[in-house]
């Protein structure tokens, strides 16, 4: 089993910046598609923006413009740059790893953003 560990969440005030990282416990990294995800109370777990092997990234449209996804094969991890935080981007986010036959998920950080 792949572990994925989260790490970066915190408290921010609206219009700050917060980066997440992914750290992913396996050699195999490089072909994993990555992923974001995100939680709140009550709510589905949504899909915040996405990377394949390759490169090609995918966002929800209510963070286009404003966060960056990316990923390090070298240092087998995945990094969200979240900036011009808004209160709704509170929650839980989940980091996700998968290939055929494969999905991880990470325990998830907690992202609060708050005056």
């Amino acid at each position: 089993q792949v572990q994925l560990v989260e790490s970066g969440g915190g408290l921010v005030q609206p219009g700050g910046s917060l980066r997440l990282s992914c750290a992913a416990s396996t050699i195999m990294f490089s072909i994993y598609a990555m992923g974001w995800y995100r939680q709140t109370p009550g709510k589905q777990r949504e899909l915040v923006a996405t990377i394949s092997r390759d490169g090609l990234t995918n966002y929800t449209d209510s963070v286009k413009g404003r966060f960056t996804i990316s990923r390090d094969n070298a240092k087998n991890t995945a990094y969200l740059q979240m900036n011009s935080l808004k209160l709704e981007d509170t929650a839980v986010y989940y980091c996700r790893g998968w290939v055929p036959r494969r999905d991880d998920w990470g325990q998830g950080t907690q992202v609060t953003v708050s005056s």
